[in-house]
């Protein structure tokens, strides 16, 4: 039986995204030192330019400084608890953001701001980066595969190599929990992703 590497299983991961619709970069392109950035620094996380154009995509109806208004609430951070963060921001992507604005006739109205069109898949902006590189507190940690919609970081993969001997499902497992503990805005999106 062939060796299969890590890259191979990656590459195929890749492969297999892209049929299913998402478009693939690197953070070699999309980091804050990348061909084409999208993001500021390598502890932002957010993707805000695809975050910000989804949010006016999906709300064309609803005013755009309640839009903003809805942005800045997923970006803030409210709570230190890394649980209550992710609680607050899943309650966002599957409820909407909460907004008031005047409607036309001058009274108070509200709304709610879709950060995903989940009755429309199409709608959204599906994105699987590669080597996703986060730096915090002085820890730098490189995740294999993050899968973003709309510019939301939603799923974090962790590969092995199926021919290594640490690589077992505890041994992702565990990686992951040292993300969430040495880069915790890997695991709180609301912070800056």
């Amino acid at each position: 039986m062939p060796y299969i590497s890590e890259a191979d299983i990656e590459s195929t991961l890749l492969e297999h995204l892209e049929r299913l619709g998402y478009a693939r970069a690197t953070d070699a392109q999309i980091g804050p030192d990348g061909s084409a950035p999208e993001r500021e620094a390598y502890s932002d996380v957010l993707l805000l330019e695809r975050l910000t154009a989804a949010i006016d995509r999906l709300n064309p109806l609803i005013p755009a400084p309640a839009r903003h208004d809805a942005l800045m609430q997923v970006v803030a951070s409210a709570s230190p608890s890394l649980i209550e963060e992710n609680r607050r921001l899943h309650k966002r992507i599957v409820d909407g953001v909460a907004v008031e604005f005047y409607a036309d006739d001058g009274t108070i109205r509200g709304d709610r701001v879709r950060l995903v069109g989940f009755a429309d898949p199409d709608a959204n902006d599906w994105l699987a980066v590669s080597q996703f590189t986060v730096i915090e507190t002085g820890s730098k940690r490189r995740a294999d595969v993050v899968l973003f919609v709309n510019g939301l970081p939603l799923a974090v993969i962790e590969l092995k190599s199926a021919g290594g001997e640490q690589a077992t499902l505890t041994g992702a497992f565990n990686q992951l929990q040292t993300y969430k503990a040495q880069v915790p805005r890997c695991s709180a999106p609301t912070r800056s992703w």
